[in-house]
């Protein structure tokens, strides 16, 4: 799919959940300086938070953490904020995920989550991906995505943001599928807090 498909994809994925009024304020956002400024720290907020959290196999830890992340930028921000989820892929090939229909619905709605796809959150057009260096720099990360990241960004990143038409540039190409729910997103930060203050 070319970014321009991705986009009215997105666009149409964003109105089905939230209305097109939504939709015309994702597509029109601008991001100034003091935004950039807010998204930046909530960013290190969260992996700050998380960064003890170690990973447990079949968790969706991208999805927690894009969850967390998106609620603390609906705080601090005043842009079109909306947690995506799909195929993750590098240089056009996927390394989360599948390039086929998805019920988000019903996978985002289940009791225990079950999803192999990737997850990240749009803040207007830019992508912010806030599980792509930790599950780069992990043990269990796809071999073609560590390799990718390692050579591209180098080691100790934190927070992946940039223009979803120039990710491509980068060699990454975020697929979506489905847009989260505000109540899909609550029920992930559920997750997320179990996870981080266990009882």
């Amino acid at each position: 799919m070319t970014v321009a498909k991705d986009l009215i994809q997105l666009g149409k994925l964003v109105a089905a959940q939230h209305g097109w009024a939504e939709a015309k304020a994702f597509k029109a956002y601008e991001m100034a300086d003091a935004d950039k400024a807010r998204l930046a720290a909530s960013g290190v907020e969260i992996l700050k938070v998380f960064s003890k959290v170690e990973p447990v196999e079949g968790t969706p830890m991208a999805a927690w953490l894009s969850a967390a992340l998106a609620v603390q930028l609906e705080r601090h921000l005043t842009a079109p904020v909306h947690v995506v989820a799909g195929v993750l892929a590098v240089d056009g090939v996927p390394v989360y995920g599948r390039r086929a229909p998805v019920d988000g619905a019903a996978v985002f709605g289940a009791e225990d989550l079950l999803w192999s796809g990737h997850v990240w959150v749009m803040v207007g057009p830019y992508v912010v991906d806030i599980g792509l260096f930790r599950a780069a720099y992990s043990a269990d990360c796809p071999a073609e995505l560590a390799r990718h990241v390692h050579s591209v960004f180098g080691q100790d990143k934190g927070l992946y943001v940039d223009l979803w038409r120039r990710t491509r540039q980068s060699g990454l190409s975020y697929e979506p599928q489905y847009v989260l729910s505000r109540d899909e997103v609550t029920r992930l930060m559920g997750g997320a807090y179990r996870l981080i203050a266990p009882n």
